[in-house]
């Protein structure tokens, strides 16, 4: 089953105008591969078919890459690793925070991470807003911090406030378009029409940077 489904998974690349590795996209099965196995237990996704999460895991996730400009990123809310995981395997040379405060979901990252072995991935079971990673006791800014399922923008903007300095961008993914949150510090950037192949619905980027 493997080859058939990366092949509709570089066939949906193509039409996307991306484009990687074979060995990258079997790594990129491998990890919706892994979804399906653990999903039966833990309810990762609802989900259950394969083909499906070529589209609406990979090629979803995948389709937002070409924005994400910087080198540290941080998935908030990540779930099953999307779009973190799809990002850390076709972007080997940046790094990764995946975070999430539920147990069973965590785990299973801490799994996909050692199987796909990814190096650049570190896994975070925490709520975000009491998250404070330092180094040498520095304080940590994000160069990207993306969302795909966050109930809405403000919370996000709010709970992820101090991991941000004057460059961090942030990214949030959307079904239909929803330009409103309050602003106050912050300046919609850009607004994405995102074209997903093999998806019949509305996807969005919205693309926020600090005034």
């Amino acid at each position: 089953m493997k080859e058939p489904l990366r092949q509709q998974l570089e066939f949906g690349l193509k039409q996307m105008g991306l484009h990687y590795p074979v060995e990258v996209q079997q790594k990129l099965v491998h990890y919706i591969q892994l979804i399906a196995r653990w999903n039966k237990a833990f309810n990762l996704t609802a989900i259950r078919d394969v083909e499906e999460m070529v589209i609406k895991h990979l090629l979803d996730s995948l389709v937002v890459q070409p924005f994400v400009d910087g080198s540290l990123i941080l998935d908030v809310g990540s779930g099953a690793g999307l779009p973190g995981i799809p990002f850390a395997i076709t972007s080997p040379e940046k790094q990764f925070v995946l975070i999430d405060t539920n147990g069973k979901k965590t785990r299973f990252l801490t799994q996909a991470k050692i199987d796909l072995k990814l190096d650049n991935v570190d896994i975070v079971n925490q709520r975000v807003e009491d998250y404070h990673p330092t180094v040498d006791g520095h304080r940590i800014y994000f160069d990207v911090i993306t969302a795909r399922a966050y109930a809405a923008i403000d919370d996000f903007l709010s709970s992820t406030s101090h991991l941000q300095n004057e460059g961090t961008q942030l990214l949030v993914m959307q079904g239909k378009l929803d330009e409103r949150f309050k602003g106050g510090q912050y300046r919609l950037f850009e607004s994405h029409k995102l074209d997903v192949y093999g998806l019949n619905a509305e996807r969005h980027l919205l693309e926020i940077k600090i005034k």
